[in-house]
This record gives C-alpha cells, sequence and structure tokens, in this order.
C-alpha cells in the first residue's frame, strides 16, 4: 500500500469528507498508512435525506476549500447530483457505488444482493429504531413489509473496529421480521479503495 506525503513546500492539506459509516475503518487504516489525510465525517443517515445530504456536503466541501485545503470525497452514488458536486469543487470520490462495496468489493456485494441481503453495519444497528421510523413512520407492520418486498435477510457485516453489536444487530433484525446473519469483513478492499481515491485527487493538479 502506498504512503503519500505530499511532498511539496508548505502542501496544502488533503481532508477526506465523507460518510461516518465507515469512520473507525478510515481511521484505522490513516493511522496504520501513515497517509498525510485529515478527516470530515457526516452522519451516516444522510443519505436517507437527499437534500440535507447536498446541503451538507457542499457546505464542508466550501469550508474546507476557502482554508486552501484540498479534498477528496468518501462516498457512494448516494445523491443523484453527486458528480454534479464534485466537478463543482474540482474533487473526486471514492470508487464503488455505496460503502458495503467499499468493502466487500462489487462481486462479493452482488452476490449477497442477489440472495437478498439488507447489509447492516454497526453504526446503522446502533441507531437503527429512529433511524427507520424517521424514514419510514412507526407503524411496524409498514415498516416489515417494505423490507420484505426487497430483502430475505439481514446480512451484519462486522469488521477489525466494531464493538460488540450483537444485541443492536438482534433487536434491529427482530423489527423487521428477517433472520440475521453474520459476515466478518477486513478492510483489505477500502483500504485499496481509499489509497486509490487519494490517489486520483492528488494527480489532478
Amino acid at each position: 500500500m502506498k504512503t503519500f506525503t505530499l511532498h511539496q513546500e508548505n502542501p496544502p492539506p488533503l481532508t477526506m469528507i465523507g460518510c461516518g459509516i465507515l469512520r473507525k475503518e478510515v481511521e484505522r487504516l490513516v493511522e496504520k498508512n501513515h497517509w498525510n489525510l485529515q478527516t470530515h465525517f457526516l452522519d451516516s443517515a444522510l443519505h436517507n435525506y437527499l437534500n440535507r445530504l447536498s446541503k451538507e456536503l457542499n457546505q464542508a466541501l466550501d469550508e474546507r476549500e476557502q482554508r486552501g485545503e484540498k479534498t477528496v470525497v468518501l462516498y457512494g452514488s448516494c445523491h443523484p447530483l453527486m458528480e454534479q458536486y464534485l466537478e463543482d469543487h474540482q474533487t473526486c470520490r471514492t470508487h464503488g457505488q455505496n460503502c458495503i462495496v467499499m468493502l466487500l468489493g462489487y462481486e462479493r456485494f452482488m452476490q449477497e444482493l442477489e440472495k437478498g441481503a439488507y447489509f447492516l453495519l454497526e453504526d446503522w444497528a446502533l441507531t437503527w429504531h429512529p433511524m427507520i421510523t424517521a424514514c419510514f413512520g412507526s407503524n411496524v407492520s409498514v415498516v416489515r413489509e417494505i423490507f420484505h418486498s426487497g430483502h430475505k435477510f439481514i446480512l451484519a457485516l462486522r469488521t477489525p473496529c466494531n464493538g460488540d453489536f450483537v444485541e443492536a444487530a438482534e433487536s434491529a433484525a427482530q423489527f423487521v421480521d428477517l433472520p440475521l446473519y453474520w459476515l466478518d469483513v477486513s478492510l483489505d478492499h477500502l483500504e485499496q479503495v481509499i489509497s486509490d481515491a487519494i490517489e486520483e485527487r492528488l494527480s489532478l493538479e
């Protein structure tokens, strides 16, 4: 894995602005690889609220640019105007449709998706009830119908950075009345994705 040190005289810092769902994993990789990279994380539930995602992402990019910082974005295709935002701010993002693809790789993601998986990460599990009811309402029957229409099971992804969220995951699965399965995931694919994004951003100027 490459180490990026920005060998320029007084180089502007590179800041990764992204979804807080992978905060622990990104910080672990930054420390491991000694990347010259600052981080700024946004609420992991923003993908459910496109107006808020647009506002907060663009605001964060504006603020960092006004400080003279270069930015790189840690998001998938989480907003229909994502590519336009990147172009407006003359930056780039991590490659991958979403954070699950960045963790698993596209092939494994599609394998599990085709089986009917709903992917569950620690942060979502810990905030499940308020997050789901804010999106779909508090009628449990309606929520379950929504989940059953597209999913057959909950697949909880456990990374080396996670705490014990078994109870929270079980509660989430019970709430939507789907069986729960677990998959241990390394950070190898995410590490390459972030490394590639850093390299691409530094090559833009």
